[in-house]
């Protein structure tokens, strides 16, 4: 470790204008000969900076503070104060709110368009009282046949899944292909109940939103 007092490198060369004081404010250094190196100026708290072995630096602005070591899968906020996870809140709601206005002009025109089905009758008092409200149902009529071929495309009475061999086939191969298909179709038609229902919906509304999202996780 190497200290110079600075006000000592200098003393022969003072500006007028600098206070003595400060000049002599002492720097310590050390040498990273280790992996802990401390950084400090005098009245200033300690900083540590460790250095791992793939080269990347960790800079501690308080190594003095207990911090409780949290394992894989704990829940992060539990050890955030209050204030961070105040900003944290405020950035992920400013985001939420301007996806939101962003696709509002969709919502709007898939909101009108199934005003357009012509599953509901509308009393009308325009261009005179008693005016017919019926909508023509062509587009109810094209939503319906698109969703009942795709769903016998998507969901055939043999099931879903289907499956590929990759290079060479071996009874082995074909065995396990088997096992594979015969248990992920019973797991979908039987096991998730609610996959079938929320298909068959979902492609009714694909014609009509023009696109639609599945998301199918382990609960």
């Amino acid at each position: 470790m190497a200290r110079a007092p600075i006000g000592g490198l200098m003393d022969t060369n003072v500006p007028s204008q600098l206070d003595e004081d400060d000049l002599s404010a002492e720097l310590e250094l050390e040498i990273p000969d280790s992996r802990e190196t401390p950084f400090m100026l005098e009245g200033e708290e300690e900083i540590e900076i460790v250095t791992e072995d793939d080269g990347s630096v960790l800079v501690d602005f308080d190594p003095s503070e207990d911090r409780e070591d949290m394992g894989f899968g704990e829940n992060l906020a539990e050890g955030l104060d209050d204030r961070e996870l105040g900003s944290i809140s405020s950035g992920l709601m400013g985001e939420f709110d301007a996806n939101k206005s962003s696709r509002q002009e969709w919502e709007d025109a898939y909101t009108d368009g199934l005003d357009l089905l012509g599953f509901n009758y509308e009393e009308r008092t325009e261009p005179f009282r008693g005016a017919s409200g019926v909508t023509h149902p062509l587009l109810a009529e094209a939503a319906t046949q698109f969703q009942a071929q795709a769903f016998n495309e998507l969901l055939p009475s043999s099931g879903p899944v289907r499956t590929a061999i990759m290079g060479d086939e071996t009874r082995e191969k074909q065995e396990q292909a088997s096992r594979v298909r015969n248990f992920m179709n019973y797991y979908i038609t039987t096991v998730m109940e609610d996959y079938t229902p929320d298909m068959d919906q979902m492609l009714f509304y694909l014609p009509l939103a023009g696109s639609t999202f599945k998301k199918v996780y382990y609960d």
